[in-house]
């Protein structure tokens, strides 16, 4: 028991995050559970799903209105039961409640009485175009209360309804290319203004994002719009190097707008058409990549008027304190449950190394050959993976963490080498499989974090998240020295039991791949 709570572990809590959220359950909380907004008031509820905390779930931050910049919500009087998630953006797949009435956030706090305590917010991935931050893996009740801190989740416009670069294409269209930019942009200032309500410090927001999640925070780090909106940023498998540029953006919604049927002097139809017919219409073939259409952020010379991390790290976030981590094995959750990549013999290798997977102009014959070499112990099946994570998934966070270094404010650098279970039964560090561990989440549905010591290896990077949130130092009594990432060294904390700190980790590999010119996806 903590000051009469009981705690998951009992007795003691690293980085000095003592529980000390009061009961919320069976209604005997001791906290008000109905806050003022700046849109009107707020009715909380217990949530005694992971932990003895309130949440408020589906809170309007904005609203939308078609391929225009968000607008704050129209205001209420009545009291919003904020009892359900709201809905996801209109995508394609199985998110389920979908609409573009989707500018809405989720809160989880264990007082909301005033207090100092840091605030959490997490973006969810699904590159620009699946996803909301919906998922019982980042439920915010567990972390909430393991460390005394208010936790936040986001949804936004994503696809074409949040990246759609018509602007050459017509008049009224100058922001569409980043609106699931500025959508974020919006909700960081609702927390600014209200998260004091739920009992959390607006002076101290750490965001933390994985996969496109991140991505998206690296390109926040480059928004003047987003400036002093943040104070620590952590991305998870998910960067941006540099944005789409606007030619080829442009080219992507032609493309879109033809599989639409429209020509561009009929643009303007977009804004009364169905949303399913415009989202179905973003399966069509990527003019740039190949695969279905690529959304994503533009430079469109007004709200990113630079690339977010070239030709350097951005300078408005140099004094921000980061966390750049990445997976070893990222591209087993893409290419792992297909059964044409299990028992892969040499002769089958090279025809698997395609472009779309490696991303970059190399001859697929010279990489096997050289894993060949250098990691004899390999198989073909761990060469596809390593190789692709390689030259694709990890190219991106290296180059940050090198241009944060040179640029003087390095980053904290991990790798995930803890190794969970895809649905086929294989295992790896894959990549989202550090989502449940970061967020204290192992016992969600579809975390892949299974066996005994899937809560040790959440103890470890759980406890890193909420010291990095509360002092921008991951360092705690779970790890060793954790020291940032410096270019004649490169310091990686190995996520792992027990974790360990190395020196350029995975070298050989990193100077093999780094000959070649690295393009992010989308450019």
């Amino acid at each position: 028991m903590v000051r009469g709570h009981l705690t998951r572990r009992g007795l003691g809590l690293a980085a000095g995050a003592a529980l000390v959220a009061p009961s919320v359950a069976a209604g005997r909380t001791r906290i008000p559970m109905v806050v003022r907004t700046s849109g009107g008031p707020v009715r909380l509820f217990p949530d005694g799903t992971y932990g003895e905390v309130a949440s408020a779930r589906g809170v309007p931050y904005g609203r939308a209105e078609r391929f225009r910049p968000p607008l704050p919500p129209r205001p209420w009087r009545d009291e919003y039961r904020a009892e359900a998630f709201g809905p996801a953006s209109p995508q394609r797949g199985t998110e389920p409640n979908q609409s573009e009435d989707c500018l809405r956030l989720n809160v989880w706090t264990p007082d909301t009485r005033p207090g100092r305590r840091p605030v959490i917010i997490f973006i969810h991935g699904g590159a620009y175009s699946t996803g909301s931050g919906s998922s019982p893996l980042t439920d915010g009740a567990r972390l909430a209360a393991r460390g005394d801190v208010v936790v936040v989740t986001v949804n936004h416009r994503l696809g074409p309804l949040g990246y759609a670069s018509l602007a050459r294409l017509a008049p009224g269209f100058e922001d569409s290319g980043n609106l699931g930019q500025l959508d974020l942009v919006l909700a960081l200032q609702w927390v600014r203004d209200n998260i004091a309500a739920f009992g959390g410090d607006p002076g101290c927001v750490t965001v933390v994002g994985q996969s496109g999640g991140g991505a998206k925070i690296a390109t926040l780090m480059a928004m003047p719009a987003a400036a002093g909106l943040f104070h620590r940023a952590v991305t998870m498998s998910g960067q941006q190097v540099t944005a789409s540029g606007p030619l080829n953006a442009t080219r992507r919604a032609e493309v879109w707008l033809e599989a639409l049927g429209l020509t561009p002097d009929r643009i303007g139809e977009v804004r009364t058409m169905p949303v399913e017919r415009l989202i179905e219409a973003a399966g069509a073939t990527d003019p740039i990549l190949g695969g279905s259409l690529y959304f994503g952020p533009v430079l469109d010379g007004r709200s990113l008027t630079r690339h977010p991390f070239w030709p350097d790290a951005p300078a408005q976030s140099a004094n921000i304190p980061m966390i750049i981590g990445n997976t070893r094995d990222e591209t087993l959750a893409f290419l792992g449950n297909d059964p044409a990549n299990a028992g892969l013999t040499w002769e089958a290798l090279p025809g698997r190394l395609t472009p779309s997977q490696m991303r970059i102009d190399v001859a697929p014959e010279e990489v096997v050959a050289w894993y060949r070499r250098e990691h004899p112990q390999m198989t073909p099946d761990q060469v596809l993976i390593r190789a692709t994570t390689a030259a694709r998934s990890w190219r991106a966070a290296v180059i940050e963490a090198e241009m944060r270094a040179a640029q003087g404010s390095p980053a904290y650098v991990y790798q995930l080498d803890w190794a969970a279970r895809l649905p086929n039964g294989r295992t790896g560090a894959f990549h989202t499989s550090d989502i449940p561990l970061m967020l204290d989440n192992v016992r969600a549905e579809a975390s892949g974090t299974v066996g005994p010591e899937a809560q040790g290896m959440a103890d470890v990077m759980s406890d890193t998240l909420l010291a990095f949130a509360r002092t921008g130092d991951p360092n705690h009594a779970g790890l060793p020295w954790w020291t940032p990432y410096s270019l004649e060294r490169r310091e990686t904390m190995i996520m792992d039991l027990p974790p360990r700190m190395e020196d350029d980790p995975r070298g050989d590999e990193r100077r093999f791949f780094g000959r070649i010119p690295y393009l992010q996806p989308g450019t």
